[in-house]
């Protein structure tokens, strides 16, 4: 399953709307293939790792989800980022 997909499906469902309209930006982005830029796609991998802690500092995403979800953002963009730079 996608990382974005399983960002979704770990949100509590009074959450999810709200959320996805947020996720769509880093989406933009971190999925396009055209974007080459490494700096752009390693901030924004930040940006949404940083987005994913606060929404389980906030309880709308349980720890377990949140420690996966980081972990995927790490391996799938930043790590790939690093190799670019």
């Amino acid at each position: 399953m996608r990382t974005f997909d399983l960002i979704r499906d770990a949100v509590l469902p009074d959450f999810r709307e709200r959320v996805a309209e947020y996720l769509v930006q880093y989406e933009t982005v971190l999925l396009d293939k055209n974007i080459s830029d490494p700096q752009l796609i390693q901030d924004t991998a930040n940006q949404l790792r940083g987005y994913l802690r606060g929404l389980n500092t906030t309880r709308v995403l349980g720890m377990a989800y949140w420690e996966e979800l980081d972990r995927r953002v790490v391996d799938t963009w930043l790590a790939q980022a690093q190799r670019s730079i």
